[in-house]
Parts: C-alpha cells; structure tokens; sequence
C-alpha cells in the first residue's frame, strides 16, 4: 500500500490515535483502505479495529488486523470482546490475532448480540466483564491493553461509583490505558477525570472525538450509549441538512474546537472514531494548524511503538 506522505515532519503538540471498523462488502473495503492511506499521514500513535458483538466481525477483523500489520507501518491494535464466548474461545481469538502480530488490544465486554438495550448476560463458561478479560489477557501474554472509559457513566452502570469501580478493577488487572466513549461537552469530561483521579485512578483516560457526519444519527446513536448531546450543537447545524459542504465545514470546525479546548486543559493525546471515512478527519486536523508526517517518520513511530 502506498502511503501518502508530506516532505518533512512538523513538530506535533499532542497525540492521535484513530478508530476504524471492518468492511462489509467490496465497496465500504475500498473506502476503508483509501481512508487508512490517506490517514496513516498524520502519524498516528496507533490505529484500533473494532470487533463485532459475539464476535460477529472476527474474520474481517482479523483480516483487516493482518493487513494493516503486514503493508503499512501503523502500530495496529484490535478490540476483543467477550460477549457469548468461553473463556476457551476467547484464548483461541486471541491466539489468532497474536500470530499475525498483534501485541495491543482495546479490551471490552462487548455489546448483547440482540444490540445496544438489552440485558447482557454473561456466558457461563466466559469472562463475566471487561475486568475479568483483561485478567485474563494478561494471563495470555505480555500484551499492551486499552479499555473503555465513559464520562457520562456507561449507561448500565447504577451511577458514578459504580462506573469508576469497574474501571479501578481493570486498571488493576492490568489496563494501561482508557479510550472514552465520545461527549462533546469538555466540562462533563474535565469533572470525569477528577473523579478518576480521586479513586486513585492514574492511566491515561484518553478522550475520543467524535466528527459529527450525521447529527440526527449521532444523537439516535448518543441516546443508546448513554451520552449526551448538547443543544448547541442544534444550533451550529441549523439550516444545513441539505448543504452537505457547509455540514460538513461546520463539522470539522466543531470538532477541531473540541480537541484545541481540551488542548489548553492540559490534554496531550486523542482517539478519532474516524467511521471509515478521511475526509472529515482530514478537515479537523487541518483547522488544528496541523501539517502530515513523511513516510520515514511513520516507519520510525512505529518501529519505537
């Protein structure tokens, strides 16, 4: 794969890692394989690939997995969930992804199969949460583990407490770094990260930014996870739900907003769910004043990742 690349590397003021998801046809592979060429250029800390429910997205992750480790220089991470599977069959998932040399995964419980809203329910002979597979990666081998993190709460969790004692437990089994569900609100995440600090909490909490291509399917989608969707945004939007450009401009100046205000609160790294989908990524890091690292520069990131 060729990767695109500029002449030389400025220097960056903070730390990117981006999000990508397996293809489900030949089309959105297309897509996914453009974006990761056209994104590998701003050189990313690491990349992650989602991991369906139940595992219903193992093939192509693991497909998408060895390809982003065998033809680009991307330190490459995949997620690994424990919904309605044994302990034995994670091990073997585990297994697999580690022969095509993958060394960091982002560690979840996962959604139920029947989607976002109902009840989970552990397998018998499985790992009863996120902690239990983090324990139990560990035990595996000597792997680098992200996990979730939520500031508004996970949206089972009974409050707070009980959110920052899940993540507590994960810590001590071995995360070394969290990756937050998205919020467009940086008071909501700067209070969170107080209260992680309180409970003795001190891994990275690495906050994930969230471009808005739709805004009528993100708070659809926000209203499942459990986050919330400021009224402002409403505003920002008005009028442009057919000018697509304009949208789309908006889009990239709100989230570029985003990242330069958690910037001056001291924030030094940012996970991008990028959908598949460069060019509003793109958009975003250009409004930072950010310039794209050369080809030799990604190759020497990921040689020291």
């Amino acid at each position: 794969m060729a990767l695109t690349h500029a002449t030389q590397a400025p220097e960056r003021p903070f730390k990117l890692s981006f999000e990508f998801f397996p293809p489900k046809s030949t089309d959105m592979e297309g897509q996914l394989w453009a974006t990761v060429d056209d994104l590998a250029s701003w050189g990313p800390e690491f990349v992650s690939v989602t991991y369906g429910a139940g595992g219903t997205t193992r093939e192509p992750t693991l497909e998408t997995v060895r390809r982003l480790i065998a033809t680009t220089p991307l330190a490459t991470a995949s997620h690994l969930t424990c919904v309605s599977a044994t302990r034995e069959e994670v091990a073997q998932v585990v297994e697999e992804f580690k022969a095509v040399g993958v060394r960091h995964f982002v560690a979840l419980r996962g959604d139920p199969p029947q989607g976002l809203g109902a009840a989970y329910e552990p397998h018998p002979g499985g790992f009863e949460n996120a902690a239990a597979l983090v324990k139990g990666l560990k035990d595996m081998g000597d792997f680098e583990i992200s996990v979730s993190a939520y500031p508004e709460k996970h949206p089972e969790s009974a409050d707070l407490s009980v959110d920052l004692d899940m993540l507590k437990r994960k810590v001590d089994n071995g995360a070394t770094r969290a990756l937050t569900q998205f919020f467009f609100d940086n008071d909501v995440y700067e209070r969170y990260l107080e209260a992680v600090h309180r409970a003795g909490i001190s891994i990275p909490i690495v906050p994930g930014i969230m471009p808005i291509l739709n805004l009528t399917q993100l708070k659809r989608f926000a209203g499942m996870c459990g986050a919330s969707v400021p009224s402002w945004l409403d505003e920002r939007f008005a009028g442009l739900d057919d000018q697509p450009a304009a949208r789309a401009e908006v889009a990239a100046k709100v989230a570029a907003e985003q990242i330069a205000d958690l910037m001056k609160r001291g924030v030094e790294e940012f996970h991008l769910y990028t959908m598949n989908r460069a060019p509003l990524v793109n958009a975003t890091l250009e409004n930072l004043g950010l310039g794209r690292v050369d080809e030799a520069t990604q190759k020497q990131n990921f040689a020291s990742a």
